[in-house]
């Protein structure tokens, strides 16, 4: 019995001065109630699932906010990469002077580069399957050299023909859904074609294909077309003018701090709008989902502090001799208080950490662990056209983590005062009343 080995060290506690706090002799006491014995099989049971659901639950914390927060970096990375952070339409006349404006944009600190745009929707159709829609983005072939995010993932072909403006740049999945390679040809058709005396007839015309690129969002690499400026502005019958002009800035939180400086350079009325408008909803819709999550994920360690109740208001129960062969050998209400309170505190510590461990192990391997579940179960988890991205990925941050490991030694911890109390109020004398 654990009163009984550390007897002589409980009186000499109690005839000299105090026993400090978490002594020794609490936690060896504390570290044999967690040993378990035949009789108490259950009890350790208990506090086993204990640990299991507690580091289950902070593993999924972990694992779900990674996901997500990775989800929105890539989707932010991705859709600011090839969109601009701030894009600037006329009011009052046609953009004619778009070269001019451009080069005076380039120049206001904090700005990296003005892409005068001409976009319109098309009808995209190749060697194989049914005409696709698409959007036609114009850019000047040394503007799309600065967009990396484009010009770096060219999977097959060159910007060789798209400089010479003799060709087009199309996304991966839109060049496999209609059976295209570089070299091939790909016929676009406009409604907004030329007007006859029968009516406005689609244009139609084709344009060798340069290069395919892949950016890794499968929204865009199945719907975009990149052409070079001057031939998209006679493909739309737009000469000479465009109809926006993206800007990308160094850092996209200093939107509002640069809308002045960019309408002072343009010297005239223009529209703009920023890239936090533009996929408000988006983005809101992400904030929710994520806070949510992380409440509906807090229930389960919730649940495994619960189990630590019970498993201790148990082991309370069962040493009901132990604590009163205790006090009346000297120790203190507030020892057995700290004795149970260690008990149960490094199950929820231990599990807390366990938990940790898991989730980096599974963030660091998420894709690997997607494939092979795809793989045993014969399915596509994470199916880009749902989700966008053609990967899983996970982002861990180091606050969320830690506020994770916070929130979970708390529960942890409140979750072993009221069995802890209860320990330290037991009357020795109607514990030992029957023994």
């Amino acid at each position: 019995m654990a009163s009984k080995a550390a007897g002589n060290e409980t009186a000499g506690s109690a005839k000299g001065s105090p026993a400090r706090a978490f002594s020794g002799f609490e936690r060896m006491v504390a570290w044999r109630y967690l040993r378990a014995r035949r009789k108490e099989a259950f009890i350790s049971v208990i506090a086993g699932f204990s640990f299991i659901g507690i580091m289950l639950g902070v593993a999924t914390l972990i694992i779900v906010m990674a996901v997500m927060n990775g989800f929105r970096t890539e989707l932010v990375s991705r859709i600011l990469g090839i969109n601009g952070h701030m894009i600037v339409q006329p009011v009052d006349q046609p953009l004619n002077d778009y070269a001019d404006l451009a080069t005076r944009f380039s120049a206001v600190q904090g700005i990296k580069m003005a892409l005068p745009l001409v976009e319109g929707q098309t009808l995209a159709s190749g060697r194989e399957g049914a005409g696709t829609g698409a959007l036609v983005r114009g850019i000047r072939p040394d503007d799309l050299t600065k967009l990396s995010v484009v010009s770096s993932n060219i999977r097959q072909g060159d910007m060789v023909g798209f400089a010479a403006g003799q060709g087009v740049l199309i996304g991966s999945r839109m060049a496999a859904q209609l059976g295209l390679s570089a070299g091939d040809t790909i016929t676009l058709v406009s409604p907004e074609g030329d007007i006859t005396p029968l009516g406005v007839n689609p244009r139609v015309k084709s344009y060798p294909v340069s290069g395919i690129f892949e950016i890794g969002m499968s929204e865009y690499d199945a719907s975009i077309i990149y052409m070079p400026l001057e031939e998209a502005q006679l493909y739309f019958n737009v000469e000479g003018i465009v109809q926006s002009i993206e800007l990308f800035i160094e850092n996209p939180d200093d939107v509002d701090r640069l809308r002045p400086l960019v309408e002072q350079a343009a010297g005239r009325q223009i529209f703009i709008t920023d890239w936090r408008q533009r996929n408000q909803t988006f983005f809101s819709a992400l904030q929710v989902e994520r806070n949510v999550m992380f409440m509906i994920l807090t229930l389960i360690v919730l649940v495994a502090a619960l189990n630590i109740i019970s498993g201790l208001i148990m082991l309370v129960k069962d040493k009901a001799s132990d604590i009163a062969i205790l006090r009346t050998m000297g120790a203190t209400s507030g020892a057995i208080m700290r004795i149970f309170f260690m008990t149960g505190a490094a199950i929820g510590t231990a599990g807390t950490f366990a938990g940790v461990l898991l989730g980096v192990i599974v963030c660091l391997n998420i894709e690997s662990i997607r494939q092979f579940f795809s793989w045993v179960s014969g399915t596509v988890l994470f199916d880009p056209e749902l989700y966008f991205l053609s990967q899983l990925p996970a982002d861990m941050n180091v606050s969320e983590t830690i506020s994770v490991v916070v929130m979970a030694l708390s529960l942890s911890f409140m979750a072993t005062i009221f069995p802890a109390w209860r320990a330290s109020r037991l009357d020795p004398v109607q514990a030992l009343r029957y023994e």
